[in-house]
């Protein structure tokens, strides 16, 4: 089978490997896609390369079939559609209180352990996540970024008829406006790059440039003055920090999205004067995932559009490459059959 390898240095190489059986508790998937998450970026530009152990096989936005079934697994067979949710949370402890998603000893599969962007793949059955047999599993590699989002809005406890404003228009800022809107909200997104403002519209948000027009005027005469019931921070820079207390009504909810590696300042005096919650929302639980799987199975939504490209396992050099050139671009994915 063909496995790819990071090497560190902005380089992938391709390898063929053996297809191996797979382990007590384990199954064996044919992978059909993969999708390039930010993380898998960032790798790829050596920002993890004291997490992850090179060579690697990275990738976790995927979807496949199960090929081989291992010694004590039951609840799922041979040809069953699925997905993984990428999370080994076997380490838990009594201070996690519960939250084996975000659990002290987390593991994340394909950053530290192997990953999706091979043909063949062996994961723990606990990971998986059964599909309909009429799923679409290019559609389905979205599953997992669709699971941020998921989990983004019902950390939010937004509601039909509130304002969410979505900081960021790239992958995850759209699908947290997709999953919004379909909620019932009036869904507004702050964008900078033309592009990217241009698909927001194209999928009929409403997209404004804030560096063109005064964010918080627009979003008060779009709510009557009333501003946002829900801010998303996605976009994980200073001015959306800037920005996010400003636009927030009166006990408004901010859902920090975005990822800041280092301390930034933010404007605590809004906090206390207009009654604020700032909310953390990291990766997904269970239900996130069955509610993407629900609204990956329907269809009703444009996830079709987030498709930027979808090219061979095999390129997945030229991909990484592609990517930095086009920033603008939504999701590519990696077809593991080619």
């Amino acid at each position: 089978m063909k496995a790819t390898q990071y090497q560190g240095n902005k380089t992938f190489n391709v390898i063929d490997k053996e297809i191996s059986e797979p382990s007590k508790g384990e199954v064996r998937i044919k992978v059909a896609y993969v999708g390039v998450c930010g993380t898998d970026v960032h790798i790829y530009h050596g920002m993890m390369d004291k997490r992850v152990d090179f060579p690697a096989t990275i990738g976790h936005e995927m979807s496949g079939t199960i090929d081989a079934i291992g010694e004590g697994v039951t609840e799922f067979k041979t040809g069953d559609k699925i997905v993984v949710r990428p999370l080994d949370d076997r380490l838990v402890k009594p201070s996690d209180k519960g939250n084996n998603h975000i659990c002290e000893d987390l593991k994340f599969i394909g950053i530290d352990s192997e990953g999706a962007m091979q043909q063949y793949w062996n994961v723990p059955s606990f990971v998986l996540h059964k599909l309909k047999p009429e799923t679409d599993l290019k559609l389905a590699a979205l599953i997992e970024p669709l699971s941020v989002a998921t989990h983004d809005v019902r950390r939010s406890g937004l509601v039909k008829g509130e304002t969410a404003v979505v900081l960021g228009g790239g992958p995850i800022g759209m699908l947290v406006a997709m999953v919004a809107k379909e909620k019932g909200a009036q869904v507004i997104i702050s964008e900078v790059n033309p592009k990217r403002i241009e698909k927001a519209k194209a999928l009929g948000f409403d997209a404004i440039n804030p560096m063109e027009v005064d964010l918080v005027e627009y979003i008060k005469s779009k709510t009557d003055n009333r501003k946002a019931d829900v801010v998303f921070e996605v976009a994980g820079v200073q001015p959306a920090l800037d920005i996010m207390c400003e636009v927030a009504g009166i006990r408004g909810r901010i859902v920090m999205v975005a990822i800041h590696g280092e301390k930034k300042p933010v404007d605590l005096f809004k906090f206390f004067w207009k009654e604020l919650s700032l909310i953390g929302a990291r990766v997904y639980e269970k239900e996130d995932y069955e509610k993407s799987i629900e609204l990956i199975t329907a269809n009703e939504l444009p996830f079709q559009e987030m498709i930027t490209d979808v090219q061979p396992l095999t390129n997945i050099q030229q991909v990484f490459e592609n990517i930095d050139k086009n920033p603008s671009g939504m999701k590519v994915l990696m077809d593991c059959s080619l």
